[in-house]
């Protein structure tokens, strides 16, 4: 087997294992690799197509393991109690929120969470004002029906990061870290509730 060849069937070999990765970072590692073989083999062979199209793929793949690995490192710091929002922003929009304003209803339809950037407000059930840094909307997405459990004012002007239940499936998917972090902040919320049970309602 010449050496082309074996770079060739390396190439190929990588691009096979990449079907059985399950998520990204490992997935991207593999892509690399195979962007490397598929460029040494487009060389030997005068492939130039291939030559071409993984030279423009292997700098896409190293950009998108950066922001993953990047990604990552956020979300640890966020599962250590970093108040950091700055990781989640790329999947969230904005959300200006006045005073008076209420953010959701008990027993509405719940379709998104909520990361507090700047306000005050208040799980109006239970009497919990949320500061920035807080996370609220969560324990819909797990609720039978996704329907709302409480009430959340506005009682100082502030500006909320939301992110849709699709999106946070999505990062669910992609990166078991995220999971981790969003069980991390279910379970935060359910034994700070067990340790309210006098009380009842839940800012989901």
């Amino acid at each position: 087997m010449s050496h082309a060849e074996f770079l060739g069937y390396a190439a190929a070999a990588c691009v096979f294992v990449t079907f059985y990765m399950k998520t990204m970072v490992p997935l991207r590692v593999a892509g690399i690799v195979s962007n490397f073989l598929f460029i040494g083999y487009g060389y030997a062979v005068d492939a130039y197509p291939v030559l071409i199209l993984h030279l423009v793929l292997l700098p896409l793949n190293v950009v998108r393991l950066r922001q993953m690995l990047r990604l990552i490192k956020q979300i640890e710091d966020a599962t250590k109690g970093d108040v950091n929002l700055n990781w989640v922003k790329p999947f969230s929009s904005t959300k200006a929120i006045a005073v008076g304003e209420t953010v959701f209803r008990r027993g509405e339809s719940a379709d998104e969470m909520f990361f507090i950037v700047s306000g005050r407000f208040r799980v109006k059930e239970r009497n919990v004002d949320l500061q920035t840094g807080d996370v609220f909307g969560e324990l819909g997405l797990l609720n039978s029906g996704q329907a709302r459990t409480a009430t959340v004012e506005c009682l100082a002007s502030g500006e909320l990061l939301r992110i849709t239940y699709d999106q946070v499936k999505q990062l669910c998917l992609q990166d078991p870290k995220f999971s981790f972090y969003f069980l991390h902040l279910v379970s935060k919320r359910l034994f700070h509730n067990l340790s309210m049970e006098a009380q009842h309602g839940q800012p989901g």
